[in-house]
């Protein structure tokens, strides 16, 4: 018994850990737009990112039971080893892309490392194929859709004040800024908070320590606070790629990114889907990039980014896989 009350003390710990560095990895999706165009000052960016990000992790559990219950295909063959190794997977790579200033998506990085721990101590039959596929769907299709979606946007702006001078459209939409921003934040909050909430949930349910998967409004709370501490902290290297090494943002498409963002990004969560805010928010600059001007787009910025995407789930399922082993041996 002092053994397991340890462990979910080590699952909830490290999970939070991840919740904090989730938040200032992903700092940059709700502000570098707006700290870019100067609409914002960055620390008052960064404190209404917290604050929203905080409020929006509250509003549903919708994904966390997607990402407790969808994956392994029974939470009664999942450990809370298998857990914690999952979670050292996804902290390693996204403290790695952090380093390096890649924008890396940290639910990739998450499912990536339980699908390796899985895998490796209990094989194929715990993984809930259909769940994971479904999962990875999502993922994928969804930065996707941003990038069209995007483009739309951004057309429409482009019609709609075309007759306006740069300099009274920019004023405009500098302030405009201020409420995408903060739409990007709560979308952010809504969705990613609730990926350490299914995780914390899944380690308490296999464990025996509640009776049903619900997430606890204390697990809901640790983890939107956790992830708002880290969003305040701000993820500076990675602000610098979002914010301007893709396309070079103008009030305008800075609006245009983070309001279609947004849109996304919630739909998702109101679906109960998991997806990385980081993908939504590049793949959305790059497509109000593109609708200005094809080869405004830094594509050489946007290729390594895409590989780095690519590579997420392989390594943070092969880190899984090895931690489970230290885990194993250490406990």
């Amino acid at each position: 018994m002092v053994e397991l009350q340890f462990l979910i003390i080590t699952v909830i710990v490290l999970a939070l850990i991840f919740d904090f560095i989730n938040g200032f990895h992903d700092t940059a999706n709700a502000i570098a737009t707006s700290v870019n165009t100067r609409a914002l000052h960055p620390s008052h960016a960064t404190m209404m990112a917290a604050g929203l990000n905080f409020l929006g992790a509250m509003v549903s559990t919708g994904v966390a039971k997607t990402i407790g219950g969808d994956i392994v295909s029974s939470a009664s063959i999942v450990d809370e080893k298998v857990i914690i190794a999952a979670l050292i997977g996804a902290i390693t790579w996204n403290l790695l892309t952090w380093w390096f200033g890649l924008p890396s998506s940290s639910s990739h990085a998450l499912i990536g490392g339980l699908i390796g721990a899985v895998l490796i101590s209990v094989g194929v039959s715990g993984l809930n194929w259909s769940g994971v596929g479904k999962i990875v769907i999502a993922l994928i299709v969804s930065p996707a859709i941003a990038f069209f979606t995007g483009i739309i946007i951004m057309n429409i702006i482009f019609r709609v004040f075309e007759k306006f001078s740069p300099h009274v459209l920019n004023d405009k939409f500098r302030k405009l800024q201020v409420i995408s921003a903060a739409m990007i934040a709560f979308s952010n909050g809504s969705n990613d908070a609730q990926k350490s909430m299914g995780i914390i949930t899944l380690a308490l349910f296999s464990s025996g320590y509640i009776a049903e998967f619900e997430v606890p409004l204390y697990v809901k709370i640790m983890c939107a606070a956790a992830m708002a501490l880290g969003t305040a902290t701000g993820g500076w290297r990675i602000i610098k790629t979002v914010g301007g090494k893709i396309f070079k943002l103008e009030p305008p498409s800075g609006f245009a990114a983070d309001l279609n963002s947004s849109i996304v990004v919630f739909g998702a969560t109101l679906l109960h889907l998991p997806v990385s805010t980081t993908h939504v928010v590049s793949g959305s600059i790059m497509g109000v990039g593109t609708a200005k001007r094809v080869n405004a787009v830094h594509w050489g910025v946007a290729q390594q980014m895409v590989k780095a995407w690519g590579m997420t789930i392989p390594i943070t399922a092969a880190i899984g896989a090895a931690s489970f082993f230290l885990v194993k041996t250490v406990f």
